[in-house]
């Protein structure tokens, strides 16, 4: 993926890469992006999943975002603790 690509990836995306005190990602763009797609598509291909949980168990959104984060961290997980925390807080957004 070359320096020019045309995703715009969220500030509070970009944010899980910079380190305390520090003002630019620890990753090169192009694995910042490519983390950031994959957790935007990882966010949109939960919304449907959730909100069935939430109308088959009865349960609260914020129920459901705790499983899903839950889910999200187990053994094998594919993404990173704060990738995670990401991905919950736009699938939250997401299903408005």
């Amino acid at each position: 993926m070359s320096d020019d690509s045309q995703i715009d990836i969220a500030p509070s995306f970009v944010a899980l890469f910079v380190l305390p005190g520090r003002q630019k990602p620890s990753e090169p763009r192009a694995v910042v992006a490519q983390r950031y797609e994959f957790c935007e598509d990882l966010a949109t291909l939960l919304t449907e999943t959730a909100c069935d949980m939430m109308f088959k168990l009865g349960i609260t959104q914020h129920d459901v975002l705790q499983r899903v984060h839950q889910g999200l961290l187990g053994d094998g997980s594919v993404v990173s603790e704060p990738e995670a925390q990401w991905v919950i807080q736009r699938l939250d957004e997401l299903m408005g």
